[in-house]
């Protein structure tokens, strides 16, 4: 296991709990702009998997790195800097000591130069109550748009990192808790606009996974997610040593030490053979999200060594190396199964034939929408007759989303709006 070094290189400017932010330099101090290749790490929580760092770090492009926390010291800054062999210029920690730092200029301009940005662990009301509608979520967002920086997290730092997030305003929550009572003071689900990371717009991640068992909690947060806020929500997670690494195509590969250990991620949405909305999910009442045994889809995926193990974010189906569970809860009991995969879910299509727009081929099967800024997901029939519900990721010109691998031939396409809905035919060869 890796201890990390006390050590201070640079201290730049002196830090000190009495300012509002203290920061801590290694590496150059003049600025290298490369051009990263985008992309996001989520890390369980524990001690980081090395060789999905070592990803991030390739992504950065040999640029700089910030750490950004609100507790703790220089602790990621030799590990990134030297001890992985991937160059980069520099990383640069910055810990908030208190909310008004996310005014600080200088602040603003490491994250405007930054061609990586790692959310340390702590504790995650702290990164909302601070980052959350201040110039820091801002430029963080147009630096994943524009720059496609990438971008990471682990813990707390990964829990922010879904367009549906548990703030943990009021505190943690155990899984019996939740199930218990899904309208608890303390189960603060939010999908008020925050961190718009490519692929996560409709995804709520949770950490831990294996210490203690979250999977309850998690399931609870996705039920208060579509009674609430009507989200078709993916849940991500992590045991405390795995990661998941989603590359800017949807791809997500899974980091770990399986099979020495029992290390898995898990990729969890309502069956999309029922209604997808849980019995009862009401505030005075226990949980109970059934449909016969079937309510939820989890994906069990083993995370090894070299993350050989996928899920495509793209079009929620298609995973390699893992394996399919059915999750249900009965009056606030918890169950899972061995279940079959998430079955395909053919309905009608609405054409509209006067919302033509243009679509734009980026290439390798990534399509991009013009002028959509808002995070949508895309609808595309097959030649087949079946509908594959595809997440969109943000774009500096509008939002892309990846046409899966099954689909061949004729298909069309649909991004339904508030006032109309734009079509388009395509031949996937």
């Amino acid at each position: 296991m890796r201890v990390r070094s006390l050590f201070v290189p640079i201290l730049f400017p002196i830090g000190a709990w009495a300012q509002a932010y203290s920061t801590w330099l290694t590496g150059s101090a003049v600025d290298l702009a490369t051009d990263p290749q985008g992309g996001v790490c989520l890390m369980g929580g524990a001690t980081e998997h090395d060789n999905a760092m070592r990803w991030f770090l390739q992504r950065a492009n040999g640029g700089d790195v910030l750490v950004l926390r609100a507790s703790g010291e220089d602790g990621y800054n030799d590990y990134l800097f030297s001890e992985l062999g991937v160059a980069v210029n520099s990383v640069l920690t910055i810990r908030f000591n208190e909310a008004s730092a996310a005014q600080d200029p200088y602040i603003h301009e490491r994250i405007r130069k930054a061609e990586a940005i790692w959310f340390a662990g702590g504790d995650q009301w702290n990164y909302v109550s601070y980052w959350r509608d201040t110039p820091i979520d801002s430029l963080v967002n147009l630096a994943v748009a524009e720059r496609h920086i990438v971008i990471g997290g682990t813990s707390a730092g990964m829990a922010i990192l879904g367009g549906v997030y548990f703030s943990a305003e009021h505190g943690s929550v155990t899984s019996g808790q939740a199930l218990a009572a899904p309208y608890a003071t303390n189960m603060t689900v939010s999908h008020e606009p925050f961190l718009e990371v490519p692929w996560l717009t409709e995804v709520i991640t949770d950490t831990h996974y294996d210490n203690p068992d979250r999977r309850a909690r998690h399931m609870t947060f996705m039920a208060r997610a579509i009674t609430d806020h009507e989200v078709d929500v993916l849940g991500i997670a992590c045991n405390e040593y795995v990661a998941v690494c989603v590359d800017t195509a949807g791809m997500a590969h899974v980091f770990g030490e399986w099979p020495d250990y029992e290390e898995y991620a898990y990729f969890i949405q309502a069956n999309c053979a029922t209604t997808g909305v849980p019995e009862v999910c009401t505030a005075g009442q226990p949980l109970t999200w059934y449909h016969e045994g079937v309510a939820v889809k989890a994906y069990q995926v083993p995370g090894t060594m070299q993350g050989v193990n996928t899920f495509d974010l793209a079009d929620r189906h298609t995973g390699t190396g893992g394996t399919w569970q059915d999750w249900w809860v009965i009056d606030g009991a918890f169950n899972v199964s061995t279940g079959e995969p998430m079955p395909e879910c053919p309905v009608g299509i609405r054409v509209d034939a006067s919302a033509q727009s243009s679509l734009q081929a980026l290439g390798d099967g990534v399509y991009l929408i013009p002028g959509e800024h808002a995070p949508q997901g895309v609808h595309v029939t097959d030649a087949l007759g079946r509908e594959w519900r595809l997440n969109t990721a943000p774009h500096v010109d509008g939002l892309c989303f990846r046409i899966p691998s099954a689909i061949h031939g004729l298909c069309v396409v649909r991004l339904d709006r508030p006032a109309r809905t734009l079509v388009w035919k395509l031949i996937v060869s």
